[in-house]
């Protein structure tokens, strides 16, 4: 099966260009300025990324080289923009290009978590429009997403983009079991430090 094969950064920056032309589309185009700060937001990125210039000019030459983005210089400016062609190459707007974006800049989430950080990106109005948008995307050839199986102690499963190669779904798994090992043992301590404060109160 046919993979993609993308850096981290080159999938940032199409995640943003995607994200900011819903939700600033006075702004879209972007400029290479406005995409590196929105690469390095605090908020509403996962992970969170420190990209320096030469970064997202690479992401942006490497992508323009596949065809998923075109520079825009309008008439009387001398600031070059740029913007995505995910509907021309991908055959995706609209509720697929929403939830790719999101998986892109936030990483695997369920379809549940997708719909209520969807936001002024995309009115989703039931998490079924959003995992018929994720399927739609997974049937896909190659497919752009894959549903990852369930890890222990989750109540639903994650969906996670392929757009780093086949190694993104190994990848992923153990991150998320490790993340889950250290909430239990965070949790287990404070109810061990809880037991022993209750126990000193009743002693008193």
């Amino acid at each position: 099966m046919d993979t993609y094969e993308f850096s981290p950064a080159e999938v940032r920056v199409l995640g943003v260009l995607v994200e900011k032309q819903a939700l600033t589309p006075d702004a879209y185009p972007m400029t290479l300025n406005a995409i590196i700060n929105a690469c390095n937001q605090l908020t509403s990125r996962e992970p969170v990324l420190q990209l320096d210039e030469p970064d997202v000019v690479a992401a942006i030459d490497a992508l323009s080289a596949r065809r998923l983005i075109a520079e825009r210089q309008p008439s009387g400016s001398r600031v070059v923009k740029y913007e995505h062609r995910l509907p021309y190459e991908w055959n995706i707007e609209g509720a697929r290009s929403a939830t790719l974006a999101l998986l892109m800049l936030r990483g695997a989430q369920t379809a549940a978590e997708i719909r209520a950080r969807s936001g002024r990106l995309y009115p989703f109005s039931s998490v079924a429009e959003v995992e018929n948008a994720l399927q739609q995307l997974a049937d896909k050839y190659p497919p752009l997403v894959q549903l990852m199986e369930r890890q222990p102690g989750a109540r639903e499963a994650r969906w996670a983009h392929l757009l780093y190669g086949e190694a993104q779904i190994a990848a992923t798994a153990p991150a998320a079991e490790s993340g889950l090992a250290a909430r239990v043992s965070s949790l287990e301590a404070e109810v061990e430090a809880l037991k022993a404060r209750i126990a000193e109160l009743e002693s008193r």
